[in-house]
C-alpha cells in the first residue's frame, strides 16, 4: 500500500492535471504577457522623431498602421474597452469623470481609481476573468486596476495618487525594473503598465511642439530600458509584449482663428440644463430640465457649424455608446478641434481628445513582440476592442464575453494553434496540496 502511495505521488509531482507541469517554476505550456499603455500615443508620433528602439520593434515584432479606438476617445473608456473588450455602452465606463445626474456629482479621472461602484457594471475585466483560470495577475496605474470586480480584486494593483508626475524618466524605469521583478520572482502571469505621457504633454504644449517630441524621445529610451531588462531578467523567450494607447490629440481651435462653441449663447443655459458634462473636450452630454428636452436639441442642433446634437435615441449605433443608462438625454459631439464649452470659456489646454474616433488624430498605436509573435509583420488597422480576444490568446485564457473578434489579430501570432487546456484555459496545482500530501504518505509510512 505505501508503495502504491509514493507511486502515485510522484506521478503527481511530475504532472498537473492536464498533463503539464505541477510546479509553477517549470516551463509552462503559455508564455507571460505585458501589455503597455502610453496614454495620448497618437499613431503617427514616432514618425517626426528618431525613435530608433520602437523602430526596432518593427522588424523584431509587430506593427499595426493605426487601431481605433472606441468613441468616446478618453482615457478610462479607452483603456476599459481594451481590458474588456466591449463598448462603453457594454461596461458603462462613459466618460473619465465618475458622475451622477441625480445627485450632480461629479469626480475627476484619478479621484474615481478606487471607485467600484464606477467600474463594477458587471464586466469583468481580463485581470479577474484570468485570475479565476489560475493565473496571476496586475495592474500597475492601468485604469481600473484598483476597483473590486464582483468582490474581487486584481491579485496586485498599484494606483496613481492624485499628484503623481508623469514626465519622471527616472520612475519610468523604476517601474518596469518593479514589473521584471513580478514575473521573474514572483511568477506573475499578466501585468498591465500605464504612462501618463505623451498625454499630459500633448494637453499642455500641443501634439506639434517640440515639448511632444522630446517626451517621445524619452519614451524610445524608456522602451530601449525594456528591452534590457527583459533580457537581464532572463524573460526574452517567455514574455510577451504588447505597447498600446488609449486615443490620439489634436490642436485646440481657438479664437481669433475660429468661432469656439460656447452653448449659453445659444440658450438661455440655466433655465434649461439641470446637469452636463462640458468643458472636456470634444464630447459632451446634457441632462436638461423637466419637460425641456426638445427645447434644447431645438436651440442647439443647428446652432453651431461645428457642432453635432444627438438625442440618445438617435445615436448612431456604430458609436457603441446609447444603450448605457449613464449616456444622457443629449449626446454632442464637437468637429476635430473644437472644444465644448457650456457658460465660460476658460479652457486652458492646447492640445486635446474625445473626438470622433474616425478621425486619424484620434488613432493610436499598436506594436508586439516576444516569443508568439511574428517578426517585421505589418499589420492593417483594427479597432482596439478586438486586443482583448488576442490577450486571452496568448494567455491562454478562455474568453468572457466580448465585442472583438480573434480575425483581425491571429495573424500576427506565430502560432496560431498555442497549446491550451480542455477548455482554453490553464490551471495551477497549489504548493500547499502537494506539501498535504506527502505530510499524509509520512504519516501512512
Amino acid at each position: 500500500m505505501r508503495l502504491a502511495l509514493t507511486f502515485i505521488l510522484a506521478v503527481l509531482l511530475s504532472r498537473s492535471v492536464e498533463g503539464r507541469p505541477l510546479f509553477r517554476n517549470e516551463k509552462k505550456a503559455f508564455n507571460k504577457l505585458l501589455v503597455i499603455s502610453f496614454d495620448g500615443f497618437r499613431w503617427n508620433y514616432d514618425q517626426d522623431v528618431e525613435t530608433p528602439n520602437m523602430d526596432k520593434l518593427v522588424k523584431e515584432g509587430v506593427k499595426a498602421k493605426y487601431i481605433t479606438p472606441p468613441m468616446i476617445t478618453m482615457t478610462s473608456p479607452s483603456h476599459f474597452t481594451t481590458i474588456t473588450g466591449r463598448w462603453p455602452e457594454d461596461h458603462g465606463v462613459v466618460h473619465n469623470m465618475m458622475f451622477n445626474s441625480t445627485t450632480l456629482s461629479k469626480l475627476s479621472h484619478k479621484t474615481t481609481q478606487n471607485r467600484s461602484e464606477w467600474w463594477d457594471n458587471g464586466v469583468m475585466p481580463l485581470w479577474i476573468t484570468a485570475q479565476e483560470q489560475g493565473l496571476k495577475t496586475a495592474s500597475f496605474h492601468y485604469p481600473g486596476g484598483g476597483a473590486n470586480y464582483s468582490g474581487q480584486s486584481v491579485n496586485r494593483s498599484l494606483v496613481e495618487s492624485y499628484d503623481h508626475p508623469d514626465s519622471n524618466v527616472t520612475e519610468w524605469r523604476e517601474n518596469i525594473d518593479i514589473v521584471m521583478g513580478w514575473f521573474a520572482k514572483e511568477d506573475f502571469d499578466f501585468v498591465t503598465l500605464y504612462y501618463g505621457e505623451p498625454d499630459k504633454v500633448g494637453h499642455r504644449k500641443g501634439p506639434e511642439t517640440p515639448d511632444r517630441k522630446e517626451v517621445i524621445k524619452q519614451i524610445d529610451t524608456t522602451i530601449g530600458y525594456l528591452l534590457e531588462a527583459i533580457d537581464r531578467h532572463g524573460l526574452t523567450q517567455r514574455l510577451n509584449v504588447i505597447i498600446t494607447s488609449d486615443h490620439g490629440m489634436t490642436t485646440v481651435k481657438k479664437k481669433p482663428e475660429v468661432d469656439e462653441i460656447k452653448l449659453s449663447n445659444f440658450m438661455p443655459y440655466i433655465k434649461l440644463v439641470y446637469f452636463d458634462l462640458l468643458d472636456y473636450g470634444g464630447f459632451g452630454m446634457i441632462k436638461p430640465r423637466k419637460g425641456k428636452e426638445q427645447q434644447v436639441y431645438d436651440a442647439l442642433v443647428n446652432a453651431h457649424p461645428n457642432l453635432t446634437v444627438y438625442k440618445k435615441e438617435e445615436i448612431p449605433e456604430s458609436f457603441h455608446i446609447a444603450k448605457n443608462s449613464r449616456i444622457q438625454p443629449i449626446v454632442l459631439m464637437a468637429d476635430l478641434g473644437y472644444n465644448l464649452n457650456s457658460q465660460v470659456i476658460f479652457y486652458v489646454n492646447k492640445g486635446d481628445h474625445g473626438f470622433h474616433n474616425g478621425e486619424m488624430d484620434m488613432k493610436t498605436i499598436f506594436r508586439a513582440f516576444g516569443p508568439d509573435f511574428k517578426k517585421n509583420y505589418l499589420a492593417e488597422p483594427f479597432d482596439s476592442v478586438n486586443i482583448y480576444p488576442l490577450m486571452c490568446k496568448v494567455l491562454g485564457v478562455t474568453p468572457a464575453p466580448n465585442n472583438g473578434s480573434l480575425s483581425f489579430t491571429e495573424g500576427m501570432l506565430v502560432d496560431t494553434n498555442i497549446e491550451s487546456g480542455a477548455n482554453g484555459s490553464r490551471h495551477h496545482v497549489s504548493s500547499n496540496l502537494v506539501a498535504a500530501m506527502i505530510f499524509y504518505l509520512f504519516l501512512q509510512m
